[in-house]
């Protein structure tokens, strides 16, 4: 694949710049906050009692957010043909897994709370002021941008350099080990599903006391979402074990939105719980702990299906 090979029109200069003007309010409030100002922190947040820890994480995530700038000019520039695949894959598929959830969930938090279900913006946010309403709305809109950007600019990418290579023989699995491997995911997902749905529809026990108390709508969409994904993730899986890559773009699709979501949302509040709690409450449960941990090993264990497909695809 030449880096010639790269044909932009005019649909996706646009996304390319949508992707790149909707990181700016992100980057705009880290830098503001790394410098001393306070802006969308209320008076009495918690926040401002977080120290170090918070200031590693505002840079942490600013670095985060950077990054897809220059993914997006890796997906748009004829030397992105040639940056390493792993060197590509690893970026998009945090990215896919971090904001695909927020791309789902989010739309669906905002008609809750216009119908006048949803509760606080934020958890807790009636008890103790996190942040400015408007910077939840602001921020997430922000990703929701990026995620359906990225998505348009990554899949005609994906096509241009790497053609048929999703295609196998039809009927051809993969070899045993690997059924395990996916077998895995799927006891994973179901165990990761069956906790995010009872939550979903309104369950509260495992949260803790605290996280039970704020349990609102909106807070179970993002428990529906993680069980979608979880479950997506694990048919995807399986699927592909069963040599079913004829299908068309799905099983992949599944598989790497799925496994990257699942990984993604298991890893980062599972490490999340580990440090201060930046908003002030309750660290997580137990229960809620080992569901992270679960849904971690439910992306990996669907990942690595993934890469012994595609990896098997460049062995034939």
């Amino acid at each position: 694949m030449t880096a010639h090979a790269v044909h932009m029109g005019a649909g996706r200069e646009a996304l390319r710049v949508v992707a790149l003007a909707a990181t700016v309010p992100y980057l705009v409030l880290k830098s503001a906050w790394l410098s001393g100002s306070r802006v969308g922190i209320p008076d009495d947040s918690p926040l401002l009692d977080a120290g170090m820890f918070l200031t590693a994480a505002n840079a942490v995530t600013l670095a985060m957010d950077a990054s897809v700038v220059v993914l997006v000019l890796v997906l748009t520039r004829p030397w992105g043909m040639r940056v390493p695949p792993w060197l590509l894959t690893v970026p998009a598929f945090t990215a896919t897994g971090l904001l695909t959830p927020i791309l789902v969930a989010f739309p669906a938090q905002l008609l809750i709370r216009a119908s006048g279900q949803g509760g606080p913006a934020h958890a807790g946010e009636a008890a103790r002021p996190f942040l400015d309403s408007w910077v939840f709305t602001v921020v997430y809109t922000g990703f929701s941008l990026q995620g359906l950007a990225l998505a348009g600019l990554f899949v005609p990418y994906a096509r241009e350099r790497w053609g048929r290579r999703r295609q196998g023989v039809p009927g051809r699995g993969l070899p045993s080990p690997t059924g395990v491997v996916a077998g895995a995911a799927a006891v994973g997902a179901v165990v990761v599903a069956a906790a995010h749905a009872y939550w979903a529809f309104s369950g509260t026990a495992g949260l803790g006391e605290e996280r039970a108390a704020a349990h609102t709508a909106t807070a179970g969409v993002v428990s529906g979402v993680h069980a979608i994904c979880a479950l997506a993730a694990a048919a995807g899986a399986m699927m592909l074990v069963r040599g079913w890559s004829r299908a068309g773009w799905w099983p992949l699709a599944l598989t790497w939105i799925g496994s990257a979501a699942a990984l993604c949302w298991g890893l980062w509040p599972w490490l999340a719980s580990l440090g201060p709690q930046l908003d002030g409450g309750e660290p997580p449960s137990v229960t809620v702990r080992f569901i992270y941990a679960a849904q971690m090993i439910t992306g990996i264990c669907a990942a690595a299906v993934l890469t012994r497909f595609l990896s098997s695809r460049r062995e034939e």
